[in-house]
């Protein structure tokens, strides 16, 4: 084996540890006392389920409720997702849904858009599997909804 693909290896294994890691221990899994926004996604094909409460101040993501069932990959990408949006304004948080989408659709996104995702780029051999996408887009939709029905756009 040469050294770029024990690289690759490495980094395969990372990125299943982290999908693994927010599945099996989803963050913010509460209930949040009220939200400025309130969102579901639905995949009747399979039975995923996600639902994103969001709190803002001022635009700003200040507190993220994550409810669902479903998929690992579903789970972890919406709980990858309810700790990327803390703290970013709703414009910021449409960027982030465009960058996602574009990534598990296998388009050129640049080195920086990848550096904003964070974990979430962990999700990026997902593309390999077309059925799986809409596991890994669901709470990112569902979010992209809610956003656009609290700015009435």
């Amino acid at each position: 084996m040469n050294k770029q693909s024990f690289e690759f290896s490495e980094l395969d294994d990372l990125y299943q540890d982290i999908i693994l890691d927010h599945y099996r221990r989803p963050r913010n899994q509460k209930v949040l006392d009220s939200t400025d926004i309130e969102t579901e996604g639905f995949n009747p094909f399979c039975g995923d389920r996600v639902v994103l409460g969001m709190k803002l101040d001022h635009g700003t993501i200040q507190q993220v409720s994550l409810e669902g069932a479903g998929c690992s990959i579903s789970q972890a990408s919406a709980s990858i997702l309810s700790e990327l949006i803390k703290g970013k304004d709703l414009s910021k948080a449409r960027n982030l849904y465009s960058i996602f989408r574009s990534m598990m659709h296998g388009e050129n996104i640049s080195d920086q858009d990848m550096e904003e995702l964070g974990e979430a780029e962990a999700l990026a051999g997902v593309r390999k599997f077309p059925i799986r996408i809409k596991c890994a887009l669901l709470s990112w939709v569902a979010l992209e909804d809610g956003i656009k029905k609290n700015l009435k756009i």
